[in-house]
């Protein structure tokens, strides 16, 4: 008997409300409706638009129920660290900020003035980033106390809008371990850290693992959709537990890189790994669906193309993903390197001029077309992808020889074959749709219809095509690009 079942995936750029058909053998994903997502910039800094978001997820719910089609559950899933804050009345207190607003600068400095980074690191496992939670909290305790002092829940944004569609308040464990507050071994709260930075601990509840029943749809959204009231349960809300746990692996020896805004690259373990090499790596241990731990590194990802397209447009220049990839591949290679991981490249009014900068800075050529900035990004990026896989190795004790890509990124065919000659290493992209595919299944998880991460993955790998890529072009060539490219990083 078939089944159908919805997923919200929210990415930072735009949200999806995406239903999946499921007979027990095979899933088939079909998008139901499509809304813009990215930060709204105010005088103060960069926000959400949680309301619109709201909307999106309505509309979605409403959209898949028409015709009758009977949902048999529903699931949320999002980008991680950002969260908003209720007071005693379960309103809103604020818009949520935006993880890259600067309100978070300079509180990875005073964090550790306080209590230093190896006892953050230790409590957490989680890198080190200005974005995480535990420093968007120590600047909101710096610049807005009152607001935090009127704070009596804090929801991360999947949770957040789960409490609005159902009336039930929970926090899942995935998207909570992206906080840089949560004890990776108990999995619960670290209040003694939060304790000794002087945040509050009463404002947020015990996670919840994926696959648990979370409510279900309530009668005024219900009616408002003209749905019935459909169980909600917590999938991996984060978006890279949900994208991990659909890769298409049939071992556990894999390297998984969720590309997307973010390149999310690294390993399963069944036990987070903290000690004091991966903290001298800066690496993190997020919670996983089936109490895995997702050992990775966040690098800055394909944002960096994204903000090189939306300058070209500021400047008249519309070009779509596709042309400026097919411009790239015409481009001389190894010309320009960047560190994508620069603060420069956070949140700059202008990629394209925070590029050129970084490039006359280290002494090397400035980008001169579309296709050069393009190129001098993916090439970046996949050499940074060859030092965090070197690093994963280390950290492992072992050789690693297959990348799994899924998501977004896996449409690029030039940033999948170019990871697969800088990494020398075979490359299996897709499916690209794995959030909504590994949302859904977890949703047949909580209602009992799938039992094993095993069972997960089989079935990913019978519903979707998948791509390979092989290494091609001159080890040397990429070898000497690569010597250049960690000297302009360090």
């Amino acid at each position: 008997m078939q089944q159908s079942y919805l997923a919200l995936d929210l990415g930072a750029e735009s949200g999806r409300a995406v239903m999946g058909k499921w007979d027990g053998k095979a899933l088939i994903l079909e998008d139901v409706h499509r809304f813009p997502t990215g930060g709204t910039r105010l005088p103060d800094g960069m926000h959400w638009d949680v309301l619109r978001l709201f909307d999106g997820c309505k509309k979605g719910l409403g959209m898949a129920s028409s015709g009758g089609t009977e949902l048999a559950a529903v699931g949320i899933d999002t980008w991680g660290v950002d969260f908003g804050l209720l007071d005693a009345n379960d309103e809103l207190l604020a818009n949520p900020r935006h993880y890259r607003d600067h309100a978070n600068d300079g509180m990875v400095e005073l964090a550790d003035s306080i209590l230093g980074r190896d006892r953050i690191y230790t409590a957490t496992g989680i890198q080190i980033m200005q974005i995480n939670s535990l420093f968007q909290l120590l600047a909101l305790k710096q610049k807005r106390p009152a607001l935090l002092q009127s704070a009596k829940t804090l929801l991360f944004i999947p949770d957040l809008l789960k409490f609005w569609l159902t009336g039930q308040k929970s926090t899942e464990y995935s998207i909570a371990s992206t906080s840089q507050m949560l004890d990776p071994h108990t999995r619960n709260w670290s209040g003694s850290l939060l304790e000794s930075l002087g945040l509050p601990t009463g404002i947020i509840s015990p996670p919840v693992m994926p696959g648990s029943v979370s409510g279900s749809v309530s009668s005024d959204v219900a009616a408002e959709c003209g749905c019935a009231s459909i169980p909600f349960i917590s999938v991996g809300e984060h978006d890279t537990a949900s994208a991990v746990a659909a890769v298409p692996a049939d071992s556990e020896d894999f390297i998984f890189l969720s590309s997307g805004t973010w390149s999310l690259l690294g390993i399963e373990l069944s036990a987070p790994l903290v000690n004091s090499e991966s903290q001298k790596r800066n690496f993190t241990n997020e919670g996983g669906v089936f109490n895995t731990i997702r050992l990775l590194k966040n690098v800055m990802g394909l944002w960096l193309v994204q903000e090189c397209r939306r300058s070209f447009a500021i400047n008249g220049r519309d070009i779509s993903y596709s042309e400026l990839t097919e411009m790239a591949k015409k481009s001389a290679p190894f010309r320009s390197f960047i560190d994508p991981d620069h603060h420069a490249f956070l949140a700059p009014f202008n990629m394209v001029q925070a590029i050129s900068q970084f490039c006359k800075d280290t002494g090397q050529p400035i980008p001169d077309s579309e296709g050069a900035f393009i190129r001098c990004c993916v090439e970046s990026l996949v050499l940074k992808y060859r030092t965090v896989i070197e690093e994963l190795e280390i950290l492992r004790g072992n050789s690693l020889h297959v990348i799994h890509v899924v998501g977004g990124g896996t449409q690029n065919r030039l940033l999948c074959q170019l990871t697969a000659d800088a990494t020398r290493r075979e490359v299996v992209a897709g499916p690209v749709e794995a959030t909504a595919a590994g949302n859904i299944l977890m949703q047949a998880v909580g209602m009992g219809e799938i039992s094993t991460l095993r069972d997960v993955r089989a079935i990913v790998r019978k519903s979707f095509s998948l791509d390979t890529y092989h290494p091609e072009g001159s080890s040397d060539a990429w070898n000497e690009a690569y010597s250049r490219f960690q000297l302009i990083c360090n």
